[in-house]
C-alpha cells in the first residue's frame, strides 16, 4: 500500500556506535524530526560520506526510535556500510526519512505476531515488536542464520533461534523452525507473519504462507539509490490482484508486501 506522509532530508549527529559482533554496529542518531512520524517498517536514506565517493546513499531500516532518537542496526558489507560504521560520536550525517510504507499492524484479527528474519533481516524486528507489544499483540522471533555467527537478536524476546548447520538452536532454516513450531503457536489464536531478510527465504516464505494460508507481511530488500521513486533502481515485478504482473517500485509502495503479491 502506498503511504503519503512528510519526508524530510535533515543533518543528524551520531549520539551512539555500539558494536553487536564484528561487521555489525547499532548506530543511534539525535533525529527529532524523523522519530516523530517513523512506522516500523520505514527506512532511512543515509549520505555516508561528504565526497562524491560512493556518489549514491545507502537505505537503512530503521531499528528503533526512542524519543528523539533513531537507531539503525548497519552491516559492513561494502565500502558505503564500512564507512557508516566507522563514524565517531558526534560526527553527522545527512539523513531522508521516514521512506517507504509500513508493517500492518492494526489488523485486529490477529492475538499472535510471529516475526521471522534472516541474518541483518532483523534490522526492523525491534522496532516492530515494540510497537506490536503496545497494542497488546504477543511476539515470537524466529531468527535464522548460516551458522551461530549469523544470528542477530539484539535486545529481541522471546527469541527461538535455528542454524542450517545445527551450530544453535535448531537444525534447519527459519522456515523449517516455523514449520515446526507453527501447530503449537496456532493453538494460541489467529497469527500473522512479518518478515525480513534474504530474498531466497521471502519467496519460500511466501509460498508457504500461501499454502497454510497465513497472513503474511514481507519487508523486501533492492537497490534504493534515491528512495523517492525518481532513480527506478528498486523496481519489482508483483502479482497484480486483477490478474497478471505490474511492477512498483519498492521505495514508494514497499519495502513491505503483502506475500500474496510476491512473484514466486
Amino acid at each position: 500500500m502506498l503511504q503519503t506522509k512528510t519526508i524530510i532530508d535533515v543533518r543528524a549527529t551520531v549520539v551512539r556506535t555500539q558494536s553487536i559482533i564484528s561487521d555489525v554496529n547499532i548506530i543511534t542518531l539525535n533525529c527529532p524530526s524523523i522519530a516523530a512520524t517513523a512506522k516500523p517498517g520505514n527506512f532511512v536514506n543515509i549520505k555516508v560520506n561528504t565526497s562524491t565517493q560512493p556518489l549514491l546513499r545507502r537505505p537503512f531500516s530503521i531499528h528503533n526510535v526512542n524519543g528523539n532518537l533513531i537507531d539503525i542496526m548497519v552491516k559492513s558489507i561494502g565500502c558505503g556500510t564500512a564507512i557508516f560504521a566507522n563514524y565517531d560520536e558526534g560526527s553527522t550525517v545527512m539523513v531522508l526519512g521516514p521512506l517507504g510504507n509500513s508493517f500492518n499492524i492494526t489488523d485486529p484479527h490477529f492475538k499472535t505476531a510471529v516475526l521471522l528474519s534472516g541474518g541483518i533481516g532483523t534490522a526492523p524486528m525491534l522496532f516492530l515488536s515494540k510497537s506490536l507489544a503496545a497494542n497488546g499483540i504477543k511476539v515470537i522471533n524466529l531468527i535464522g542464520g548460516r551458522t551461530k555467527d549469523d544470528l542477530l537478536g539484539y535486545n529481541l524476546d522471546n527469541c527461538r533461534f535455528a542454524t542450517d548447520d545445527g551450530s544453535f538452536g535448531f537444525r534447519g532454516t527459519v522456515l523449517d523452525l516455523l514449520n515446526n513450531e507453527l501447530p503449537d503457536i496456532e493453538q494460541e489464536g489467529p497469527i500473522k507473519l512479518f518478515a525480513c531478510g534474504p530474498n531466497p527465504m521471502l519467496k519460500a516464505l511466501a509460498g508457504y504462507s500461501r499454502s497454510k494460508k497465513l497472513v503474511c507481511d514481507l519487508s523486501l530488500e533492492s537497490v534504493m539509490g534515491c528512495g523517492i521513486g525518481i532513480c527506478y533502481g528498486c523496481s519489482v515485478e508483483i502479482n497484480d490482484p486483477d490478474g497478471g504482473n505490474r511492477t512498483i517500485l519498492l521505495c514508494k509502495e514497499g519495502p513491505v508486501i503483502d506475500a500474496q503479491l510476491l512473484v514466486i
